[in-house]
Parts: structure tokens; C-alpha cells; sequence
């Protein structure tokens, strides 16, 4: 059995071309998949009943579906998704007053074990096919109408995985997130998060995305970010400088630091000033401030607010462009560096 989605217009024309069905057949199951989101092949009701028996037998659609869903006293909606083959992964969608986000993954599990991040912790199964990150944009766009009366706004592919290591399936996946043939959301509203592989920010670069690209930085000094993140031992902050102007320089779009304060690790005056001195390398439109999350498995602790306070004001003084991003969905683990498919529903 093979997996429909996979097949293309081109290619579905193809196949009812070799059964001796009329073009427009394909156009017509295209649209079920991609513009109804069709959860089965019996569900397209304008194709013959013998049509559909025989496209059913040889192909089908594997539906994400939502496990169960934890909600957050702040709005916050974690959904514990399960895939065709078992696996989980998570998604949070996340309300505002002028916006309405979902937070994607898009691996099972995380090879760069990040030492602050529970999803690092957990041992990468595979990665998430195109369609099923597709499935979790449109799980969560039904489930911000359902309870907001909104749909969504915005797309952060910032859950579990590395969203570069899965380069193929993201790029898929936000493409047709973009088609006016599917959701035809602006790609302007989607980013990318990545803890730093330079080679593939270059590649996004040739390959002229539209998106914008979020770096998880959190330490300014390659002594500290090797400490916390491995990757950084292969692209390090001065090839990562090299590959950001290189993005930059051939899209346009706006670039993102992520940087978490650490209690007596990256939250003094001097670890501020690297910051900054980093900044002024790359053209960086914001630098996200983040609010640690406390996890089971690492030490890690979140400063005083007084410590925070004096971080962001040295910055506001050397004219950066900075926000403190306060988190969201702490109640139910669905909080930045805290998605590790814990099992716990509440409703």
C-alpha cells in the first residue's frame, strides 16, 4: 500500500491516464487531499464507488490524528499527536489577542540532544513526513476555529526535532502550507527555527526560501554554546555569522535570535555584551529573550526577574532590537524546550 499523498498532480494524472480515466479525475483527488483534507479515499464522494474501491486498492491516506489534547489555564492547547506507525510527536497551538500560532515538530524525537531542551533527551525515531506536518497545521487551524472562532495565523516550526535535518519533508510541507491549491497561508507567517547547521542555512539560501529563519543561539561565546548545544562543535558562532549573511543576503528575510537565560551561565552583563557584539554581525530583525522552562533532566535554572530586567535594559541601551518572551502553556509542559511527549491528559 502506498501512501496517495506522496503522488503528485503529475503523477496522478498518470495513473488515471494508465486506467483510461479522464484527466480532470486527478485534479479532483488532488483537491480532496489537499484542499478538503479528505481522511480517507471512500470520503471522495464525486469519483464512482468502483474508482474509488480501486484506488483503495493500492493506495491510502495516513491521517495524523490527535491522541489527546492538554489545555493550558493561559489558552494554551497541547495536542499529543499520533502518526500511522505509531509514533508521537506534539504541537501547541498558542493564542494571542492579534495572533493565533501553532508551534510544529518535525522529527520524532531529536538527534542534537541539547542539553536544556527535553525533546534533545529522547532518541530521534525518524523524521516527519511532509503531509503529516500538513496534518498538524491543519489539526490545529480546525482547532483554533473550534475554540477561538479564528483560524491561524502563524506557522513556528519549533517543536520536537531540528527542523534542518529534515530539510526535504520541511520545505515540502511549508510549500504546500503556502499553495493557493492547500491553505495559502504567507509564507511571510511561517519560521523556521534551527539550532545551527550552517551548511543547510547556506542551502536555504540557494534555494531562495520565503520564510523566515529563527537561529536558537543562547550563548554568545563558543566556549558556553558548546557546552549546551553539540552542534555547535561543527558550525560554530563565526561560520554561523558567515552562513546568516549568506541567507540574508540572498532572500531578504528576517532573521530571529532565540536566546533562554540561564541562571550564573549566560545572564551577566559580560554575557550581554557578546550578545550584542553578535547582533551587530548579522542583520538580525529581534532577539527573543526566552524565559528558561524548567525540565526533569537538567539542572538549569531561570534567573531572578531583577537579573532579567538588567539583561534587558543593557541591551535596550546598545539600541538592540530585543523582546521578552514570556512562556506560554507551562501548566502542561507545552512550554519552550519542554515537549517530550509526556503522557499526561487532562481533557
Amino acid at each position: 500500500m502506498k501512501n496517495l499523498r506522496h503522488l503528485s498532480l503529475e503523477d496522478l494524472e498518470k495513473l488515471f491516464k494508465e486506467w483510461g480515466e479522464p484527466k480532470f479525475r486527478a485534479k479532483q483527488v488532488y483537491e480532496w487531499m489537499w484542499k478538503k483534507f479528505a481522511g480517507d479515499i471512500s470520503d471522495m464522494t464525486n469519483l464512482s464507488k468502483p474508482l474509488r474501491e480501486k484506488l483503495a486498492e493500492g493506495y491510502y491516506i495516513p491521517k495524523v490524528k490527535v491522541h489527546h489534547s492538554q489545555f493550558s489555564s493561559d489558552g494554551t492547547i497541547k495536542n499529543r499527536l499520533q502518526l500511522h506507525d505509531g509514533h508521537f510527536i506534539e504541537s501547541v497551538l498558542i493564542p494571542t489577542e492579534k495572533r493565533m500560532t501553532v508551534c510544529v515538530s518535525s522529527q520524532v524525537g531529536c538527534s542534537l540532544a541539547c542539553k536544556f531542551c527535553a525533546t534533545g533527551f529522547l532518541p530521534r525515531k525518524r523524521n516527519v513526513e511532509f503531509d503529516e506536518i500538513v496534518d498538524e497545521v491543519v489539526l490545529a487551524n480546525q482547532q483554533a476555529l473550534e475554540h477561538y472562532g479564528k483560524g491561524l495565523t502563524n506557522i513556528v516550526f519549533m517543536g520536537m526535532g531540528e527542523p534542518l535535518l529534515n530539510y526535504k519533508n520541511v520545505l515540502k510541507a511549508i510549500d504546500m502550507i503556502s499553495s493557493p491549491d492547500s491553505l495559502g497561508m504567507s509564507p511571510r507567517r511561517i519560521t523556521v527555527s534551527t539550532a545551527g547547521i550552517s551548511k543547510m542555512i547556506r542551502q536555504l539560501g540557494d534555494d531562495e526560501v520565503r520564510f523566515k529563519l529563527a537561529l536558537s543561539l543562547h550563548a554568545a561565546n563558543d566556549r558556553k554554546r558548546d557546552e549546551i548545544m553539540p552542534i555547535n562543535e561543527t558550525s560554530n558562532l563565526e561560520d554561523l555569522v558567515d552562513a546568516l549573511n549568506y541567507f540574508y543576503k540572498k532572500t531578504k528575510n528576517e532573521i530571529t535570535f532565540e536566546y533562554i537565560l540561564f541562571r550564573d551561565f549566560n545572564d551577566s552583563q559580560k554575557d550581554a555584551d557578546e550578545l550584542v557584539k553578535l547582533y551587530r554581525q548579522v542583520p538580525v530583525d529581534l532577539v527573543n529573550i526566552i524565559e528558561y522552562n524548567p525540565i526533569e533532566k537538567a539542572d538549569f535554572i531561570k534567573p531572578e526577574e531583577d537579573v532579567t530586567d538588567q539583561f534587558m535594559h543593557y541591551l535596550e541601551t546598545k539600541k538592540v532590537n530585543a523582546r521578552l518572551r514570556r512562556s506560554r502553556g507551562k501548566d502542561i509542559d507545552a512550554a519552550c524546550g519542554q515537549l517530550a511527549n509526556v503522557d499526561k491528559a487532562n481533557g
